[in-house]
């Protein structure tokens, strides 16, 4: 259905009320403010919001955007780095999916482009599923690469960079991306001596590190015009469309609908569930 816009923050609270007379889906794009090379600050917090933009749109969702403060990880050497704890970001998180519970939004998915998050989301969406009975999402982007490996065949590595130049066209900021030179580092991170130690665990939940140089997050091609980065922002929002249209996120909702519905039955079998014991004292 064709909406005004779909930024929650953008709408008016009679446009809400209206919206939630229909559905119920909201996604949340998780982000960071963190070093990240030749590009802003915020990169992986629009990369996320571009993404629930278009998930919203393929299924008639909502988008809660303004989350760009979370636990950052490595990056936290870097001086324009924010760092917040897992614990948290968390309790932040877990407040945010309360409240949305309240208001009506019974299909949350939450969504990030960043590493780390999962360390933040997944603790907070089982607390969540154990207090209220509802199951809520964490579609997990950079997984979804593995998935959609043929969408990126000849762009290479250069594909991420093209995604992030393609959501700052998406989220109509592309001018907030720098003409730059000179960040296209080739030589390998510091902490690689200890990649065998990383790789024992998930992503940045193995072993507490930071980063030692801020060359290490993130190497940036060179977009010394703008017609280097008009180019960038059309391959990357093109990237990002096909992803989300692979994503199927009418058949996620749906799903999410059902097991509601399996989480249920199973309540009045196993009335010691932790939601069920919440649902009845």
């Amino acid at each position: 259905m064709e909406m005004r816009t779909r930024i929650f923050g953008k709408l008016l609270n009679r446009e809400v009320q209206d919206y939630l007379q229909r559905n119920d889906i909201i996604i949340v794009p998780v982000g960071t403010t963190e070093m990240h090379g030749g590009f802003p600050l915020d990169s992986e917090t629009v990369i996320s919001e571009a993404y629930a933009l278009k998930m919203a749109e393929s299924c008639d969702g909502l988008v809660l955007t303004g989350l760009p403060y979370f636990y950052a990880g490595a990056t936290a050497s870097g001086r324009g780095t924010v760092q917040v704890t897992v614990r948290q970001g968390i309790d932040y998180l877990g407040a945010i999916a309360r409240s949305l519970l309240r208001l009506g939004f019974k299909r949350q998915v939450y969504i990030s482009f960043h590493g780390p998050a999962h360390m933040t989301i997944c603790p907070m969406l089982r607390d969540f599923y154990d207090e209220t009975g509802v199951p809520i999402l964490y579609l997990d982007l950079m997984m979804q690469f593995g998935k959609c490996a043929d969408i990126f065949s000849g762009a290479g590595a250069g594909a991420f960079h093209d995604i992030t130049v393609g959501a700052y066209k998406i989220m109509n900021r592309l001018e907030d991306v720098p003409l730059v030179t000179g960040y296209d580092h080739r030589e390998p991170q510091s902490c690689a001596p200890f990649s065998d130690l990383f790789g024992l665990g998930y992503q940045s939940a193995a072993v507490g590190y930071c980063f030692g140089e801020n060359r290490d997050h993130m190497a940036t091609p060179d977009i010394p015009d703008e017609q280097t980065r008009n180019a960038k922002a059309e391959a990357g929002a093109d990237i990002i469309c096909r992803m989300v249209e692979r994503m199927d996120m009418p058949h996620v909702v749906e799903q999410l609908r059902r097991l509601e519905a399996y989480g249920l039955e199973n309540e009045q079998k196993y009335p010691w569930m932790p939601s069920a014991w919440n649902r009845n004292h």
